[in-house]
């Protein structure tokens, strides 16, 4: 982890509140938002299931690479896609100025907040269960993270929370919250 980066960058599955926790922590952060999805589809001026049933996953994993490599900025709170962590050099290039939190779900938790899992823009294969994507991306979200917050069973205000209280001392004028746990 770096000693002074400037922006957090939220990992995690589809559904694990990385769009709903980053506007949140932005708020609480006084930091700029940012969400890469967002930012795909407007580049593309479609949404990803879109890019997804015309062109397949792996397009759309290219698509973000190079949309991720794009991004400068500093003092922000970036939502990425599931599927970032599919680009060493896409983490490695967001790491760069950033603390990366994983938002560890669980899965059962996962299921019950995706009911769009077969028309939700993922990159994934067309076979490929909502389980394997799990097993698949959990390996790549735990060798990125600087930090992992337990947030299935938590509100998003508190893990934001737990994310401000887990940031390196010094990070920011970021005040730090009583730990709840």
């Amino acid at each position: 982890m770096l000693k002074n980066p400037s922006n957090i960058v939220l990992i995690g599955m589809p559904g694990s509140g990385k769009s709903t926790a980053g506007i949140i922590l932005a708020k609480l952060t006084s930091l700029d938002f940012v969400d890469t999805d967002v930012l795909i589809q407007t580049s593309q001026g479609r949404i990803l299931q879109d890019i997804v049933d015309t062109e397949g996953y792996m397009a759309l994993r290219e698509i973000e690479e190079r949309v991720l490599l794009k991004l400068d900025c500093s003092n922000h709170v970036i939502a990425t896609g599931g599927s970032a962590v599919y680009s060493h050099a896409a983490m490695m290039h967001l790491k760069s100025n950033a603390v990366a939190v994983f938002l560890n779900v669980e899965l059962p938790v996962l299921e019950s907040r995706i009911h769009d899992f077969a028309t939700r823009g993922l990159a994934k294969r067309p076979d490929q269960s909502i389980e394997d994507l799990f097993e698949e991306r959990f390996v790549l979200y735990t060798k990125y993270a600087d930090v992992t917050i337990e947030s299935s069973d938590f509100t998003q205000e508190e893990v934001c929370e737990d994310i401000i209280s887990s940031l390196p001392t010094g990070w920011g004028n970021v005040r730090r919250h009583r730990n709840r746990r």
